[in-house]
């Protein structure tokens, strides 16, 4: 179901999805920030987060279908599709990056705070991809839940991995991960977002219809292993950092 339509007004359902991924990491930031003793309004950061990220997922897709972004740039660039996560990453963190240094806060203090609201947001955002059946879906299977969307705006009539499903079970398991660790030395949490969010995305790639573009992995994978590695440096330099006796960590 791509689209809800209600008299004259038409919704995309990926739209409504991707909008009720922003507010519900509200809560989860406003909670967040105060036991994290920061004084950053959650808005700022969700508003910031959504303008940049989106622009971001749109521009990296546009990179990875170079011929058809030359070809139809407002197609590409204005459809109700092609939403990339790393791309989406990327401008997030551009976005991020800029508030933290008008609020007094270091990048990594932002990308702690940020990090299990993003594996949230990323999870009910998954759903979007499932309902408005965007291509997101994986190979052919046999499997009793593979699933077809026939009226999908990426269509297909075959049984195949809903890999949204896959991928939103994921974010909801690192979201509980992550919220249940509570606050631990700077880098630790954003630290293990990259390892487990680079881990699942890895291998979720495998059932997926992307093109494989170097060591027969897909450019998510590759970019799946740098945020691994990425992650588990920051994860080491926090295990190295005396634990503060009272207050805000270090």
């Amino acid at each position: 179901m791509p689209y809800i339509h209600l008299g004259p007004i038409t919704l995309g359902t990926f739209g409504i999805m991707m909008a009720a991924a922003f507010l519900s990491v509200i809560p989860v930031l406003t909670r967040d920030a105060r036991r994290r003793d920061l004084r950053i309004d959650p808005t700022n950061i969700v508003v910031v987060a959504a303008f940049c990220g989106i622009a971001g997922a749109k521009l990296y897709f546009g990179l990875e279908h170079w011929n058809e972004l030359l070809a139809e740039p407002a197609d590409i660039l204005f459809s109700p599709y092609g939403f990339t996560w790393f791309g989406g990453l990327l401008g997030a963190l551009l976005g991020l990056w800029v508030l933290a240094r008008r609020s007094g806060m270091t990048f990594l203090e932002m990308l702690d705070l940020c990090a299990p609201a993003a594996a949230l947001g990323y999870a009910i955002g998954r759903i979007g991809c499932l309902i408005s059946g965007d291509g997101d879906y994986g190979t052919p299977t046999d499997l009793p839940w593979g699933m077809s969307f026939p009226d999908g705006l990426v269509p297909t009539t075959e049984r195949v991995h809903p890999t949204p499903i896959y991928e939103m079970l994921a974010g909801l398991g690192i979201f509980w991960f992550l919220w249940k660790r509570g606050v631990r030395n700077t880098g630790d949490t954003v630290g293990w977002y990259l390892v487990l969010s680079g881990i699942a995305r890895f291998l979720v790639e495998f059932i997926r219809l992307n093109e494989r573009v170097l060591w027969g992995l897909t450019n998510a994978q590759l970019a799946s292993l740098g945020s691994i590695i990425i992650g588990t440096a920051l994860v080491a330099r926090a295990a190295r950092i005396p634990v503060a006796p009272q207050g805000r960590q270090k």
